[in-house]
């Protein structure tokens, strides 16, 4: 791992700074660092993504305990920085790209090299890292309702990002992560972090999140696809009540018409606003919905 010092002598010698717009604040408490990498536990079996490596100095100490490490960097001067770092690191591959081919889909390259390396690991699929705050949110979404999915989370995100993923029903933070993470996972904050932690600081304060997935919660969810497309459907709109949201149906839930039905079965009120419904009735919607298709189709 490297400290304040030995990254600002890196990017001096490649002549650059760290860029605001790309959310490069490089964590650099090294007793932060390893109790991130701590608290996945990973053994030499997992498969460990991280995203913003900068100049691989937490790379480093994920790549002392994982099978692999595939780092990806948007910015090709730290990613050259990475390279050259990590040159003897056999297991880590660094890739100079963006995470995401699109807010909802992550990058073809990166899925391939995870499918790759799915082919040779046989543990867990693993995020770690101090995540740049731009790609937080829709790097996090994609891993869990995505073909790519991890099976756990251990990151540096916004403490606003951060309250979101653990907010109740109700709350003004409420939204689709939340639902996301808390349906099909064990989502906690694992410590607050000070923009002292950082360089250069951030203006607000940071969390170290842990999200890990769980197979009997997912498991309820009849199709991942269609419960995501529910609860976009339902948030999108979540000033309006869920009965005047159907309107706005498209797509595959535009052939769902028993709405009502639906509503009762689930026992959840139609006049109830979206931000008040608990993950566990987006699934029994989603759920019912899959089934009003399958009955349909037959």
């Amino acid at each position: 791992m490297q400290t304040k010092r030995q990254i600002q002598q890196l990017l001096a010698s490649a002549g650059v700074r760290p860029n605001k717009r790309l959310g490069q604040n490089f964590l650099i408490d090294l007793n932060l660092m390893t109790g991130l990498v701590d608290s996945a536990n990973i053994s030499d079996r997992d498969i460990v993504l991280e995203v913003g490596c900068g100049t691989g100095s937490l790379t480093q100490a994920l790549a002392a305990n994982a099978g692999t490490v595939i780092a990806v960097e948007i910015d090709q001067s730290l990613a050259k920085i990475a390279q050259r770092e990590l040159a003897d690191k056999k297991n880590v591959q660094i890739i100079n790209a963006d995470v995401l081919e699109s807010k909802n889909t992550i990058s073809g390259i990166v899925a391939n090299a995870l499918a790759s390396a799915r082919k040779k690991y046989t543990g867990r699929l693993l995020l770690v890292a101090n995540l740049p705050y731009n790609a937080a949110c829709p790097v996090m979404l994609n891993l869990v309702t995505g073909r790519t999915t991890a099976d756990a989370m251990y990151v540096t995100v916004q403490k606003e990002v951060a309250d979101r993923m653990t907010t109740q029903p109700g709350s003004r933070d409420y939204g689709m992560l939340s639902i996301f993470l808390t349906a099909t996972g064990d989502v906690r904050i694992m410590k607050v972090l000070k923009p002292t932690v950082f360089w250069p600081k951030p203006k607000v304060d940071s969390a170290m999140i842990s999200y890990v997935r769980s197979k009997e919660k997912t498991k309820r969810i009849h199709n991942m696809q269609l419960f995501s497309q529910v609860t976009k459907l339902f948030m999108g709109h979540r000033r309006k009540m869920l009965k005047a949201c159907i309107k706005f149906a498209a797509g595959k839930l535009a052939e769902v018409h028993d709405w009502s039905r639906i509503f009762e079965s689930c026992s959840v009120e139609p006049t109830s606003r979206p931000q008040q419904i608990p993950p566990e009735d987006y699934i029994a919607i989603a759920n019912q919905c899959c089934e009003c298709l399958t009955d349909r189709a037959k």
